[in-house]
């Protein structure tokens, strides 16, 4: 079934897939948004679940001149099973290269001599300070992880904020930081607390390696 790109249902669908491309594409020196949604199929499959067939453009917010084409597949399954939706995209063509940010940032994190620590990113005025920028788009790409793994047809969420940052020090190559974020769910308008752990290095990429919902009384 063809579905309106404007459909609530089809635009649910395409931020999860922007979520999950995030999570596997993103790093602290790109920030990719979903800039519009051209095409949206929806299958009905017996016995499994709802599948969608997307064709988007995104684009990273860095640089609004860099865009790229995808395709993306997303698979609601049935029932209440607590599964996240299956998700697969194709690039048509390359994202631009952020390895000379990413390792800027990677290096000046490690050489500092008291561990990271910060809030509100972005302020009650929008705001984010120069140097917080890559620690934003970090988040952004981990929030993709929590995103696509608590998604439904029912939801769409977006990181309103960095409520809390922090960085764990640690023996290895790796960086760590404990976030505590805020996800906007725009279906109830519920602003979520959420804790993410996430390490990142520049030649690993981003990983989530705990995530919690939070109490609301944590974001006050």
């Amino acid at each position: 079934m063809e579905l309106q790109p404007s459909h609530s249902l089809a635009s649910r669908a395409a931020t999860l897939a922007t979520g999950y491309l995030c999570y596997r594409r993103g790093s602290p020196g790109r920030g990719l948004a979903l800039r519009s949604l051209r095409r949206a199929r929806r299958k009905d499959i017996d016995d499994v679940g709802h599948k969608y067939y997307l064709e988007l453009v995104l684009e990273d917010v860095l640089d609004k001149d860099s865009t790229v084409n995808c395709t993306a597949e997303v698979l609601y399954h049935l029932g209440n099973k607590r599964i996240a939706p299956d998700v697969q995209f194709t690039l048509e063509g390359e994202l631009k290269n952020t390895d000379e940010a990413d390792n800027v940032f990677y290096n000046r994190i490690r050489s500092l001599e008291k561990e990271l620590v910060a809030e509100n990113i972005p302020d009650s005025h929008g705001n984010v300070p120069p140097e917080m920028e890559p620690i934003r788009w970090l988040a952004w790409a981990a929030s993709g992880y929590v995103i696509w793994q608590n998604s439904t047809e029912n939801t769409k969420f977006h990181l309103a904020q960095i409520k809390h940052v922090k960085q764990v020090k640690r023996s290895d190559e790796y960086l760590e930081f404990d976030y505590v974020i805020l996800l906007h769910e725009m279906v109830s308008q519920e602003i979520i607390p959420w804790q993410m752990t996430v390490l990142w290095h520049p030649k690993h990429g981003v990983q989530v390696t705990q995530d919690s919902r939070q109490p609301k009384h944590t974001s006050e």
